[in-house]
């Protein structure tokens, strides 16, 4: 557990993880509860699924949980780096099968947005959650 919670002595780390934690949170309520404009989980999962994985309802189930339960795992820095894949699992599909054939800019459906959220969740993933973190003050830093 000492390994998978270690963090550094930084506060650098917590606005990017209070940023990125409640992009997901709020975007995976969206997606379960119908909250904030969202459809609800009933529509989300009525959608194909990337790459046609099948079940669809599956998939896409376990995309909004992991947005929605990663997302608030990185805003407490609770199990920051499990939070964080989470959400880079998300992103590196979204990236690949829905962002990439649009090209880089957002303006177009591309990849800039997507990318920086990964890249922000592959930080997480490395440094785990700093300061200000459930993680640090547990199990404390390194």
């Amino acid at each position: 557990m000492g390994r998978l919670t270690a963090t550094i002595n930084t506060w650098a780390l917590f606005p990017l993880r209070l940023a990125l934690g409640a992009i997901f949170f709020a975007h995976g309520a969206q997606k379960i509860f119908g909250v904030w404009g969202g459809k609800g989980l009933t529509a989300w999962t009525a959608a194909a699924a990337p790459y046609n994985l099948q079940p669809a309802w599956a998939w896409l189930s376990a995309a909004a949980f992991a947005e929605f339960i990663g997302g608030l795992m990185v805003m407490l820095g609770f199990m920051t780096r499990v939070g964080a894949f989470m959400i880079a699992c998300v992103m590196g599909v979204a990236l690949a099968a829905v962002h990439w054939k649009n090209g880089f800019f957002l303006t177009q459906g591309g990849f800039e947005y997507t990318l920086a959220l990964l890249a922000m969740a592959l930080t997480l993933i490395i440094a785990g959650g700093g300061n200000g973190s459930v993680d640090y003050t547990r199990y404390g830093g390194s």
